[in-house]
């Protein structure tokens, strides 16, 4: 059977897999013609796991941006880091409330992906062709089932795992919700097993995952459960038979493999002015020793990204005095005790003598901007968008991260810019992370991690014997080097959509959300304003609508609540506290 019969089939296969999905892990695929003739060659594998790329599971990330900031695309909308004129987020409010209804994942309890990638489990071992032709399918697999309970780990805690299709009488069907460290950990075997079958080096040059990927996705999921076993002990969200400890070691045995591989680094020409914003504007990934996974677009073939257009449009999104604040400056020091900071009068002044990735994340007034495609008029970032009723953004910090002057347009909306999905430089900051939680963290490992990010942006390296008391760190409880750990992982990886992921797993709304608003800049500095200031006259644009700061509610809003008539079709599901 040629390639584009079985091209037909799957495409067959696919409507009635869609045709198929319930509420629930309900039936098995009806279609006879998969069972007996698909699954036969390697290539029905590819094809079958071509769709799990779809922007459902992998968001465009940066597309994401203004379309859907909740989709768990890259976006620190949902967290202290950025904010929106256009509304604030209703998980950091407190005002979400529990429905019916099932969506997509990062976005409900759905498990028709699930059901899909086990459909190819159930299946795939039909295959006549020699195992290595198709091995690297099977990691896609095992790494796709792990991505995706992932997802509804993150969004639930407790859920459903099933590692097979489920028929319409499967006993299993409607059990209850397995633990969240038992999902956690099959998660992980997952990726164990898809580290091994996937290739190191992708043949498809980044665009399709690889072991390096697999790993990293480890160290997150890893990460996320020790923080969220460690920091949640005490609460309504506590782990029973937690172990932290066990999930802190995963992350660097995992993490090490990738360190010692020598096929990773991270990228740095020696110019620390521009390689990490450079880093974010590249048009092609392939020879990329840091960006591991990433999605290429093209005009020509229909796959666009509208990426820069959003960017160059903000319609409100800005970033807030809590980021701004993070940065050290050029001699490592914090703001609160270095003598080289120069204060807020003006943003120009506010970023002399910072971190260069300060205004390689913020715009400045001497940076480019491009406004308007049709005129190529090119205006004072800040100043237009905070006298503009269409352009404003509320707290003044607009995001330089990622935008691109010299991008060319192929209609109004799309355009090119590849989207980056896993870069190295989070696996280092996750082994440091891990580590310090283990108390087992030297010199050395600083250096062969959070080391080479400051390097990169010039700054002096991290001495954890030698690291100065910041009257404004975030977690004052903590000791200086988690402390400091934290705040490289806040400002590297900023507006990539870790931070919301990061508070929960803390349990740190105490500390970053609740009672608190985001602030801007000097009102001063801008002609007029459309927003109060605060009584050290920054930007408060949300005084007037959350006089009281974030209403998060630390005994419910860490977790997502089951839909309603979910628990009514499964009498032994329960939901989520304080839901």
């Amino acid at each position: 059977m040629n390639l584009i019969n079985r091209c037909v089939i799957l495409l067959l296969l696919f409507f009635i897999l869609q045709g198929c999905q319930k509420d629930l892990l309900d039936k098995l695929p009806e279609d006879q013609v998969s069972s007996d003739v698909f699954f036969l060659h390697s290539n029905d594998m590819q094809i079958y796991m071509n769709q799990f790329y779809d922007d459902r599971i992998i968001p465009v990330q940066w597309g994401q941006i203004l379309n859907n900031p909740y989709n768990g695309g890259a976006d620190d909308f949902n967290s202290d880091n950025e904010v929106s004129s256009n509304g604030l987020d209703p998980r950091l409010q407190g005002t979400r409330t529990a429905t019916t209804g099932i969506t997509g994942p990062g976005l409900g309890w759905y498990f028709g992906d699930v059901r899909n990638i086990n459909y190819f489990f159930d299946n795939y071992r039909k295959c006549v062709d020699d195992f290595s032709t198709y091995s690297e399918w099977v990691g896609e697999a095992h790494f796709f089932r792990a991505y995706i309970y992932f997802l509804l780990l993150k969004e639930f805690g407790d859920v459903p795992y099933h590692s097979k299709t489920l028929g319409t009488n499967s006993p299993e069907l409607y059990g209850p919700r397995t633990a969240r460290n038992l999902v956690a950990d099959s998660i992980l075997l997952d990726l164990d097993s898809a580290a091994m079958y996937l290739p190191s080096a992708s043949v498809a040059n980044g665009t399709r995952v690889n072991k390096w990927v697999a790993l990293q996705l480890q160290t997150r999921v890893a990460l996320y459960e020790g923080t969220w076993e460690k920091y949640h002990a005490t609460d309504v969200f506590a782990v029973k038979d937690a172990n932290p400890e066990k999930y802190f070691n995963k992350v660097v045995d995992a993490a090490t493999q990738m360190m010692g591989s020598g096929q990773l680094a991270i990228y740095n020409t020696g110019n620390p002015s521009t390689d990490y914003f450079d880093l974010f504007r590249m048009r092609d990934y392939a020879a990329s020793t840091e960006v591991i996974f990433w999605k290429q677009f093209s005009v020509a073939l229909g796959i666009t990204d509208d990426k820069l257009y959003l960017l160059e449009y903000p319609y409100g999104k800005s970033l807030t005095k809590s980021l701004a604040d993070s940065y050290l400056c050029t001699d490592g020091l914090p703001i609160s005790v270095s003598p080289l900071f120069q204060g807020y009068n003006t943003i120009s002044v506010e970023k002399k003598n910072r971190d260069p990735r300060y205004y390689q994340t913020i715009f400045t007034p001497d940076e480019a901007w491009k406004i308007d495609t049709d005129t190529e008029l090119w205006v004072d970032a800040y100043v237009n968008l905070n006298t503009s009723t269409e352009f404003y953004a509320p707290t003044g910090y607009v995001l330089h991260k990622t935008y691109d002057p010299r991008m060319v347009y192929h209609s109004l909306n799309y355009e090119e810019t590849p989207a980056i999905h896993f870069r190295y430089a989070e696996a280092l900051l996750n082994f440091a992370e891990a580590k310090a939680e283990l108390g087992t963290i030297t010199q050395a490992d600083i250096d062969n991690s959070i080391g080479l990010l400051r390097a990169r942006a010039g700054m002096p390296e991290l001495q954890m014997n030698n690291i100065t008391t910041d009257a404004n760190w975030e977690f004052p409880a903590l000791s200086p080097i988690i402390n400091e750990i934290r705040r490289e992982r806040k400002v590297e990886l900023a507006t990539e959509g870790f931070r919301w992921p990061d508070i929960a797993r803390w349990a740190a709304a105490d500390e970053l959300i609740i009672g608190k608003r985001p602030k801007g800049f000097k009102g001063s500095q801008i002609a007029s304003t459309y927003f109060p200031v605060d009584a050290n006259g920054f930007l408060d644009p949300f005084q007037t609508t959350i006089p009281g700061g974030y209403g998060f509610n630390p005994n419910r809003d860490y977790l997502d609540p089951l839909p309603l008539n979910e628990i009514v079709l499964n009498p032994q599901l329960t939901q989520n506290p304080g839901w």
